[in-house]
């Protein structure tokens, strides 16, 4: 139990930093707000994408002036500076879930709310009940919790998270799950008042918080996924890739090896399985495209990105100034958008790839380069999307580079760059599927591979 826990922590340590005080100074912190306001402006791609010039203001100055006192923790530290990096409407642009803190709290002891949920066409669906009370269903809907609506609860956590829309700001909530989010903004909570909608009538239950380490991190799971699988179905085999990072050689060998067993099998069908995956680096995601690509191919038709005062410095500091895209970022001119060119990817030999039919798995948890892969391989018909749209946008403003706020450390992510997809729309909306398959998060049912699975083999 203990194990489990420690590792879910760990998984979300590994998305953020912070200094060691636990305590900062109202100057401290009106500083790195200062700070923060003047990076994010300086440094990112265009700040002004998804939000005006007045509504970014307006959210600075009322940060600014809601911090009155004279001592603040971490937790309330890292509110007051997420909603301004939150603000931006950019899914990489962000300051992440206050996991220290929360680390802390888990670790003194802490409770959080009971019930996980999956929210569902503008619903709040119970997809775990971690409560005494066994009479609460999954998949009935939360009205209220302590006399607040659903809706207001969620309106109250949105400003914490960064995202172009609702719709990634509820995948993010799944995320990271609505327990710890709700601790993050209301603080402990020990009883809980919840009005749900069951079987077509409305039901009242008293819920007791439950211990956040024995039964809460120890029971739930992690809904990204950076697993490596292969797996055979009659003339079909499923492959789910992990996510693209970690050891590149270590990558390349299972890829080698899965699509060796996969020809020698003579496999007609190949699913590969793109949900819950984290995204990463383009060079593994193009090494595994290779296998079903029949021409050279891109990972987008424009890559730009911006150079920036600040960038330049941060530059200087943290990376090899001998390298060709650094050397460039220095040379430019502060503020100069341009275009970073790729080579064309060059496809497997002939005997190396697969040549059936290729479809890949996309849902509202494929993020980043894994959404961007979809898009890659729906662009050039190297195969046939199935699922529900992704959250993330597969034209989007990324390429982030990290830094830390000189007095609290706390670590801030900024888009540096925007990518256009293969066939270069730049329609605000996610990977669309070709095939339209739900994905519930409400129970154990795989409803999109079980789902083309009986379409393949009917």
């Amino acid at each position: 139990m203990k194990l489990k826990y420690l590792l879910n922590l760990f998984l979300l340590l590994s998305l953020q930093s912070f200094g060691q005080s636990s305590m900062f100074s109202k100057v401290e912190v009106l500083e790195d707000l200062d700070y923060l306001y003047g990076s994010l402006k300086d440094a990112h791609y265009n700040v002004y994408a998804y939000t005006t010039e007045q509504e970014f203001e307006f959210t600075y100055q009322t940060i600014k002036n809601s911090i009155t006192q004279d001592s603040l923790t971490m937790l309330e530290t890292v509110n007051f500076l997420q909603r301004l990096s939150a603000a931006v409407n950019n899914g990489h642009t962000s300051i992440d879930f206050p996991v220290g803190p929360y680390f802390t709290y888990v670790e003194a002891g802490g409770t959080v709310f009971p019930l996980e949920v999956a929210l569902e066409e503008d619903k709040a669906l119970i997809r775990k009940n971690w409560s005494s009370n066994e009479n609460i269903e999954i998949g009935s809907e939360i009205l209220s919790i302590n006399g607040m609506p659903i809706n207001e609860i969620l309106s109250k956590i949105y400003p914490q998270i960064s995202a172009e829309r609702t719709y990634f700001k509820n995948v993010k909530i799944e995320l990271f799950t609505l327990p710890r989010y709700y601790w993050q903004v209301f603080g402990q909570v020990d009883t809980f008042e919840v009005e749900m909608l069951s079987g077509g009538a409305v039901q009242k239950y008293s819920l007791q918080a439950i211990s956040a380490m024995g039964e809460y991190e120890a029971k739930t799971e992690f809904l990204i996924s950076k697993g490596m699988k292969l797996e055979f179905f009659e003339n079909t085999a499923y492959l789910r890739p992990g996510g693209f990072g970690g050891e590149e050689e270590v990558y390349q060998r299972f890829i080698d090896s899965a699509f060796v067993a996969i020809n020698v099998n003579q496999i007609e069908n190949l699913i590969i399985d793109l949900r819950n995956n984290p995204g990463g680096n383009d060079s593994f995601s193009d090494y595994l495209v290779s296998y079903i690509a029949d021409k050279p191919f891109k990972w987008n038709a424009h890559f730009t990105l911006k150079t920036s005062k600040f960038l330049k410095e941060h530059t200087r500091k943290n990376f090899d100034t001998t390298e060709v895209y650094w050397q460039e970022v220095l040379n430019r001119q502060d503020g100069e958008i341009y275009e970073h060119a790729f080579e064309e990817y060059q496809p497997q030999p002939k005997n190396k790839r697969f040549k059936g039919k290729v479809y890949v798995l996309v849902n509202r948890q494929s993020h980043s380069q894994s959404a961007v892969t979809a898009a890659q391989i729906q662009d050039y018909d190297f195969g046939t999307i199935v699922g529900e749209e992704t959250g993330d946008y597969p034209s989007l403003y990324a390429s982030i580079f990290q830094y830390p706020l000189p007095n609290t450390g706390i670590t801030v992510n900024v888009s540096k760059g925007y990518m256009i997809r293969v066939n270069g729309s730049t329609q605000e909306e996610g990977v669309i599927p070709d095939i339209f398959i739900k994905d519930h998060l409400l129970d154990e049912k795989d409803e999109v591979l079980e789902g083309l699975l009986e379409q393949i083999n009917p």
